[in-house]
């Protein structure tokens, strides 16, 4: 089989389908007209189709034609969600419901379809079972983590073997250069959100008051200098606030302001020192202004920590299939965070970054993912169903070697 000729005949339908989805994206662990939308496209390819109970996954189960005694399965995986961004690209297929797929899953989803596609056709030289994972909610709703609990580990009756994701960048990276790093790959992520509870009054007599909002401000101030004077730079932390609010005027000073943030870090060893971090700085703060404060920090996704096996493998299958110039080894983790992360900490897998900057775009300046205006180059469609079908195919290819050796 050639997937990389066969995925260049299936281009232009990735794109169209691509378009298709980016016109209606949904938010979280229900994705109906998503899930319609790929059900539709899946139905005539001969694949054991199942969707989900607490959530729209979708999870499809490719029966290869040269399965050997032992069962052997390779999962990959595509996320599907947008986020509640109102999309400012000026695209003639823009979205317009206020949300938007701002960290390219349209583009995860629809080479997902393509690789359902291209395997079926060559589903006689296939080796074992491939298990696609078309998944809701990983935008802060672990839909991974659903999708487990509902069994997509071991759906084709067995357990997965090897398991692969990869996510587009509209920066950073030149379009259709594929990277990828042994060990941790993406950061651990945490949610905090604070409540100070102070005492309002009048903006001009601010010493009869306890200003909860001069205590939330320093409040953020003092994490990001905890961050520097308690953890390793080689082993980083990152605190973020994203959302502060609080008061009504101007002149009022109000009983509540409350922020919230997003914290990733990378070392399990990090783990217990930044929760006794977090909640010494706070409480401090709130006691040296006479405040009370109402702390909740919580675990969201841990580490995405690649098996070295596995990226080794994947980056041998990229440079062969696309050429060696194609894939580069990334030099250190990148800080955002991926519920796929549950899925090779219980099976072996690496996930890929791909670049998908548009051509006329610096990958320095251009809008990052979760921008408004965050573009990714549709051109980069059918070599990433390409080589995710290398990646099931020839690592099924390999599991069955290995048993024959055996």
């Amino acid at each position: 089989m050639n997937l990389r000729e066969d995925a260049s005949a299936i281009q232009d339908d990735l794109v169209q389908l691509r378009r298709t989805l980016h016109q209606i994206p949904e938010i979280g662990l229900d994705l109906p007209r998503t899930q319609e939308t790929v059900m539709a496209e899946l139905e005539s390819l001969g694949l054991e189709l199942h969707t989900g109970t607490k959530t729209t996954s979708i999870t499809g189960v490719l029966r290869g034609g040269k399965q050997g005694s032992n069962p052997r399965t390779v999962l990959i995986r595509g996320d599907m969600d947008a986020l509640p961004v109102d999309e400012e690209t000026g695209l003639d297929f823009a979205s317009t419901n206020g949300a938007m797929h701002a960290c390219g899953h349209d583009l995860h989803t629809t080479a997902l379809v393509g690789v359902a596609r291209l395997l079926s056709a060559h589903r006689d030289q296939i080796a074992g079972d491939v298990v696609l994972m078309f998944q809701p909610g990983e935008e802060g709703f672990d839909g991974a983590g659903v999708m487990i609990e509902e069994g997509i580990l071991d759906a084709a009756g067995h357990r997965v073997d090897a398991a692969f994701g990869m996510h587009v960048f509209s920066n950073m990276i030149a379009s259709g250069q594929f990277v990828s790093r042994p060990g941790p790959m993406l950061s651990a992520s945490h949610r905090l959100s604070v409540t100070v509870h102070g005492a309002g009054g009048h903006g001009s007599a601010p010493h009869r008051a306890k200003d909860p909002i001069i205590t939330a401000a320093q409040m953020i101030t003092a994490l990001q200098t905890m961050v520097t004077r308690t953890f390793d730079i080689f082993d980083p932390v990152v605190i973020t606030v994203g959302k502060i609010s609080g008061g009504t005027k101007r002149n009022i000073i109000p009983d509540t302001a409350s922020f919230e943030a997003t914290v990733r870090r990378f070392s399990e060893a990090s783990e217990q020192l930044l929760t006794e971090a977090v909640y010494r700085t706070l409480k401090g703060v709130a006691a040296s202004y006479g405040v009370d404060v109402e702390i909740d920090f919580a675990a969201e996704y841990p580490t995405t920590v690649n098996a070295a096996e596995e990226v080794e493998f994947g980056a041998n299958v990229i440079r062969e299939l696309l050429g060696e110039e194609r894939y580069e080894p990334l030099p250190q983790p990148i800080s955002g965070s991926e519920d796929f992360s549950r899925v090779i900490a219980a099976v072996p897998g690496a996930f890929i970054g791909l670049g998908a900057c548009p051509p006329d775009r610096d990958p320095e300046t251009a809008p990052m993912n979760h921008s408004p205006r965050a573009d990714f180059d549709p051109a980069v469609l059918g070599d990433a169903a390409a080589v995710y079908a290398a990646l099931a195919t020839d690592r099924l290819t390999l599991l069955a070697e290995k048993e024959a050796t055996e």
